[in-house]
């Protein structure tokens, strides 16, 4: 992991009595980024220090991940988390702005540019799916879910389930602990319901490919060569689907490309970013 937390950049929202912890650090074009599923905003600390000499970065810890706290009752699914980062985003005074999604942040940031087309400038997928969740892979995560519900923790057995689908093969293994032990701390029933909730979101999340033949916003997608969660066909699906999207397969990346191959991402979000004489 990168040694730089942005402490001295961090903020904080408030939506429905509960709060929600981001970084907000950069001038320039506003760029609103969506951390992976049992990660938070710290994955994409190599490209915040990059992206933010030329851009103003929005980083938030999704609902119970990181530093912000449980989520709001009435959030139901990622249409409405996509709704709540609308407001968020009004609230801070941005109206347009580009999305660097991974994972989950990838999924509710497709449901915003397809809410708020006048809004997202330009849309980037990392190691995601927009499609209805494979049945099987859908039974095997509640399945894991129903446990950690039960047992209030993310317990020795699930983690080691959990944690190697995350990383390619060669992954550094202080990479591979740092999770590890980011997932033995949750232990308090409050976060442990909302990373339930939301995990139940996510692979109960509704089919959006049909609405995304709509979307026209320049779109890239990005998926690890090695990605054991989102296949690279999945993310081939995808720019079937999005008119114009670009494909970029990332070389000895799992799920977590932006830690594994942060100097690849770079590169090819810097390339992406900048608009074409």
């Amino acid at each position: 992991m990168n040694n730089q937390d942005f402490a001295s950049h961090r903020k904080q929202f408030t939506f429905d009595n509960q709060t929600l912890s981001y970084i907000d650090i950069g001038q320039g074009p506003v760029l609103l980024f969506g951390h992976a599923y049992l990660w938070d905003a710290q994955m994409w600390a190599p490209q915040i220090i990059e992206l933010s000499q030329q851009y103003r970065c929005i980083v938030p810890d999704l609902w119970g991940h990181g530093l912000s706290s449980t989520m709001p009752e009435n959030c139901r699914n990622l249409r409405d988390i996509s709704s709540q980062m609308l407001t968020f985003m009004d609230a801070i005074g941005i109206d347009t702005f580009s999305i660097i999604g991974s994972s989950v942040g990838a999924m509710w940031g497709a449901e915003m540019a397809l809410a708020a087309p006048e809004r997202v400038q330009r849309l980037v997928m990392l190691n995601s799916f927009i499609g209805y969740e494979p049945e099987i892979t859908r039974d095997k995560f509640n399945a894991m879910l129903n446990v950690i519900k039960t047992e209030q923790c993310v317990s020795a057995k699930i983690r080691q389930a959990i944690v190697p689908l995350f990383f390619a093969q060669q992954a550094k293994p202080e990479l591979v602990e740092h999770f590890n032990n980011t997932l033995d701390s949750i232990d308090n029933e409050p976060k442990i319901d909302t990373i339930c909730r939301l995990g139940n979101m996510i692979f109960g999340r509704r089919d959006t490919t049909e609405e995304a033949e709509a979307l026209s916003l320049p779109c890239l997608i990005m998926a690890g060569a090695q990605d054991k969660i989102r296949s690279v066909l999945e993310s081939y699906l995808m720019q079937d689907v999005i008119r114009g999207s670009e494909f970029v397969q990332i070389p000895d990346a799992g799920h977590i490309s932006t830690l594994e191959q942060a100097d690849f991402i770079n590169q090819r979000l810097s390339q992406f970013l900048t608009p074409s004489e």
